[in-house]
């Protein structure tokens, strides 16, 4: 039977400690951009078109950090599966310890 264990113990508890830490990032950009915070306008990508040409500039300003929020909410479930798939790693490193073959 093949075995699904595909890397070993310190490279599933690095992947574990990185998906931590970019579930809690990602997730607090996320919250952040749908928050519509002035601090991340630069990291909103607008061009000058989108103020200038535009009947209600400021509803398409918001839509666009309404997206970029969706992006970084969908980059932290990549991140959540990234975990889980490091942490059945640990799972199956810690069984094959005690297996005798």
């Amino acid at each position: 039977m093949p075995s699904l264990l595909f890397c070993g113990p310190k490279l599933a508890a690095c992947g574990i400690v990185i998906s931590i830490w970019g579930v809690i990032m990602l997730g607090m950009l996320g919250i952040f951009f749908s928050a519509k915070s002035a601090v991340l306008i630069e990291d909103v990508p607008f061009t000058e078109d989108d103020i200038h040409k535009d009947q209600n500039p400021p509803q398409n300003i918001y839509s666009l950090y309404n997206q970029v929020g969706i992006n970084c909410f969908i980059a932290a479930a990549i991140y959540v599966a990234v975990g889980a798939v490091s942490l059945c790693q640990v799972r199956l490193n810690k069984r094959q310890e005690y297996m005798v073959t």
